[in-house]
């Protein structure tokens, strides 16, 4: 791996990561407020110290436990102890903020999801089911163009991010010139092996989480000996899957899904690390053993491609091998670009889309569909 450039901060020095702690948290947080159950005043007063926390742009502060995962914030938190909300990693600002609210619901004492108001209304949507269904009922198409059909499917949901409103408001509709990215073919022979293991590093629930599940299905039933969800241990960013909302959609989806997970086919694994602000040459053992056994993970979303690179502003033609380092397989990175961080772009064209918009590297509407070779 070449020499990675800094991560992106929270103070000025990057005009979206600052937006996101000084607007976005703010409101995500009041939200949190206003859904959590009236008896639960405690929790609410907690998340509302948090937000003044970083309104203030105070002190970060510690953990207070118990918890199972305090000795995996014990070293990045002392290496930010020193720092301010808005002076500090984005990357670790981001992460921590959320496991900070975790501690004000005391989420593993009580299960409960700060964000399950707004899981719930979105699953309800009419739009959410349309979306499912216009992937699982396509003409009739022959395997290969079917998985490739919903991967790009799988792409374009991404953007539906409870966390980050004006990319939703897309919604799935893409142009061809969208997607700047598209390995999807390269993917192919991978994805295609038979009875090949594949992870799914997912993000978001709601529809995000449906269209992926039919895509796993369609992974099964075309030969792959098992799909593992990789999923949060957690809740966090609002709207990103943990286990309970991966069996939710299992059982809206209907018999079928639910006999590949009852059959051992389709798995689904929570680990902390997805949590944690670590990037993925940091991967612990015990998860690095579990995808070295897959022929290829498809990663979804921006914060888990942000945690390939490093959250680092690269120049946009590094190879992605190069940004990432090794990798324990191939990973085929499925994302709508929400923050700065992209490389394997052909030259010219970041350029191109600099003089197109000033926000593309950000506002949700370009797309990719990226391999990343081990």
């Amino acid at each position: 791996m070449v020499k990675r450039p800094p991560s992106i901060r929270t103070d000025a020095s990057n005009r979206f990561a600052h937006h996101t702690m000084r607007v976005r948290f703010p409101a995500i947080l009041e939200r949190v407020i206003a859904d959590l159950s009236p008896s639960m005043q405690q929790a609410k007063d907690a998340v509302r110290a948090l937000a003044d926390e970083v309104l203030g742009d105070k002190p970060i502060g510690p953990l207070q436990g118990p918890a199972p995962d305090l000795d995996q914030w014990a070293a990045p938190f002392a290496s930010h102890a020193s720092d301010t909300w808005l002076a500090t990693d984005w990357f670790f600002a981001e992460t921590y903020l959320y496991r900070r609210m975790i501690e004000a619901v005391r989420y593993f004492e009580t299960e409960v999801d700060p964000f399950a108001v707004t899981k719930a209304d979105d699953l309800a949507k009419p739009a959410t089911w349309e979306s499912v269904e216009a992937a699982r009922s396509a003409p009739s198409l022959g395997h290969e163009a079917r998985i490739m059909m919903l991967l790009e499917a799988a792409l374009w949901g991404n953007r539906l991010d409870l966390s980050y409103a004006g990319a939703a408001a897309l919604g799935m509709h893409a142009s061809v010139s969208d997607l700047i990215v598209d390995d999807r073919s390269r993917a192919l022979s991978l994805l295609l092996r038979r009875d090949a293991r594949i992870a799914l590093v997912a993000d978001n629930t709601g529809a995000e989480l449906l269209l992926d599940l039919v895509l796993a299905a369609a992974l099964i039933e075309g030969g792959a000996r098992e799909v593992v969800v990789h999923v949060k241990g957690h809740p966090t960013f609002v709207s990103d899957a943990i286990a309970a909302d991966v069996r939710t959609a299992l059982s809206r989806l209907g018999a079928v899904h639910e006999a590949h997970f009852h059959a051992g086919r389709l798995r689904i694994a929570p680990d902390v690390f997805w949590n944690s602000p670590a990037f993925i040459d940091h991967v612990p053992p015990h998860l690095a053993f579990a995808l070295a056994r897959c022929d290829v993970a498809i990663v979804k979303g921006d914060a888990n491609y942000r945690r390939l690179v490093g959250d680092a502003i690269w120049a946009p033609i590094t190879a992605p091998r190069s940004a990432s380092g090794p990798l324990p397989c191939p990973f085929l990175a499925l994302r709508t670009l929400k923050s700065d961080p992209i490389v394997g772009l052909p030259g010219g064209l970041a350029e191109k889309l600099d003089v197109e918009s000033s926000l593309w590297r950000v506002d949700g509407k370009r797309g990719v569909a990226q391999l990343f070779s081990a």
